[in-house]
């Protein structure tokens, strides 16, 4: 008997940003941000000043401070990872934050 198995190879999607808003990546979105990474199962980062961390915890978010012209990158790693990024990237422009 042979058994065949197929396995879904992940890719990680990333897409970076410059906030533009005066306010710089301030409570409102960051929260809707957080709640929308913690709906997917896989990995999502933000990567600000060359350092990576959750996009899942509220705290840790709002702990970096982005300001106006912080260059970001959202990265998705696991199943959906393109749909997770347009999802928060459509998130970003309507708060108008990009």
């Amino acid at each position: 008997m042979r058994i065949i198995v197929k396995r879904r190879v992940n890719k990680i999607e990333t897409k970076t940003f410059v906030i533009k808003d005066e306010a710089g990546l301030h409570a409102r979105p960051a929260s809707i941000l957080c709640s929308t990474a913690g709906k997917y199962s896989g990995s999502i980062d933000i990567i600000y000043q060359e350092k990576r961390y959750t996009l899942k915890s509220i705290m840790i978010l709002m702990s970096l401070g982005v300001p106006q012209g912080g260059e970001i990158t959202l990265e998705a790693n696991g199943e959906d990872e393109k749909e997770i990024i347009e999802d928060l990237t459509n998130i970003l422009v309507l708060h108008n934050l990009v």
